[in-house]
């Protein structure tokens, strides 16, 4: 196995272009990825091709320019922003002789980092091993040692088997663990929803802004930071909206495009919070100029969630970069669809406060008129 150096990395990114656009944007997103990874981009090598090498990925004269660019710039690691088969990968390693990893990898080291709770700590394990454990090859004896080692093996076993059947058992003792918490974390969303109080949750694509914006509106103190991923756990709190009263804000973790699906799988039990909401405050970084792909690629994991179908609020975030005034938009039917604010200055958080309200009367209208009791309609018969 190739050892990490304790200083930061020497990273080489690899950027293709196979036609999914926004090529600036997406490695402006790589490099800041890395960057929340811990590691130093010495060199940035790009190319284009028309669909990716079945062995390579990049294709032998491409990975020749990444070998030059390793050498010149003394650098220990590749990372591809795109997603590698085990074959390409372990090919990659042996043609560069250094470690490869890809985007998947990499945004799972970084949630690894940002864990802070026990759950996000299971939640991130489990999704590591679910990724790593197509690549097993002979890199998990560590947990042959935690078990014990001697006596472990079965008859007959290879160290390969033996280190799959002992992720295996791991794997099973972390989703029972997730398990656990996951129904204790139902019981809470029963008892808030038995006190009929609005819930209301923080979504968006990371760094859009959200946990500056939950602060902002609760003064909660949730860490928040201009770096991919500083929030992976759910952080709630009530939050006064006048004569509505109180609604629940949730501040949840960040999407990104092509989000792994062993994350989506692991983080379940959290984002259930998002898919139980009343209504969703959809944050956007409205001085992105790639919002709008940005805003398609967090849809598309509600959607996947089970979270496609609750009502939204799209928050358009950062308006004091866009020189755009405060604002809220409604649709042809008066509903509130969109409003313009700075979470950082403060600007405009009186009108999001003003649209929680309104929302939360008109959750309160309707819970009142489903709860009374029908109006009889029956008509005395005529008297023969």
């Amino acid at each position: 196995m190739f050892e990490r150096p304790e200083s930061g990395e020497r990273a080489v990114l690899v950027q293709l272009d196979l036609n999914q656009g926004a090529l600036d944007e997406r490695l402006s997103e790589l490099k800041l990825l890395a960057a929340s990874a811990g590691a130093n981009v010495e060199a940035v090598v790009g190319g284009r091709r028309a669909k990716p090498d079945p062995a390579l990925f990049a294709g032998s004269g491409k990975v020749e320019e990444i070998a030059s660019a390793l050498r010149a710039h003394d650098a220990d690691i590749v990372i591809f922003n795109h997603a590698l088969s085990p074959a390409q990968q372990r090919n990659l390693e042996r043609a560069l002789e250094c470690r490869v990893i890809d985007r998947t990898a990499l945004i799972l080291d970084i949630f690894a980092q940002r864990a802070r709770s026990h759950e996000g700590k299971l939640q991130v394990e489990l999704a590591q091993l679910d990724h790593l454990s197509t690549r097993l090859v002979r890199g998990w004896t560590h947990l042959e040692r935690q078990k014990g080692g001697i006596g472990l093996r079965g008859p007959g076993e290879t160290q390969l088997e033996t280190d799959r059947r002992l992720l295996g058992k791991r794997v099973k003792v972390l989703k029972e663990r997730l398990a656990r918490i996951e129904k204790q974390r139902r019981v809470r969303r029963r008892g808030r929803a038995g006190r009929d109080v609005l819930s209301v949750s923080l979504v968006g694509y990371t760094n859009a802004g959200k946990s500056t914006l939950f602060n902002a509106m609760t003064k909660a103190g949730a860490y928040a930071a201009d770096q991919l991923f500083a929030t992976l756990d759910t952080t709630s709190r009530r939050l006064y909206v006048g004569e509505a009263g109180n609604v629940v804000l949730s501040d949840t973790v960040g999407f990104i495009r092509d989000l792994p699906h062993a994350l989506v799988a692991a983080f379940h039990s959290t984002l259930e919070e998002t898919a139980s909401a009343d209504l969703l405050l959809h944050v956007v970084d409205a001085a992105s100029e790639d919002r709008e792909a940005q805003v398609d690629a967090v849809n598309r994991v509600l959607a996947e969630i089970g979270a496609g179908d609750v009502p939204q609020i799209m928050v358009m975030n950062k308006i004091d970069l866009t020189q755009a005034a405060p604002a809220v938009i409604r649709d042809e039917y008066g509903k509130i669809v969109r409003v313009f604010l700075s979470a950082r200055t403060g600007d405009g958080l009186e009108l999001l406060r003003g649209a929680l309200a309104e929302t939360a009367r008109e959750a309160a209208v309707a819970d009142d008129s489903s709860r009374s009791p029908p109006q009889s309609t029956d008509i005395n018969p005529i008297q023969s």
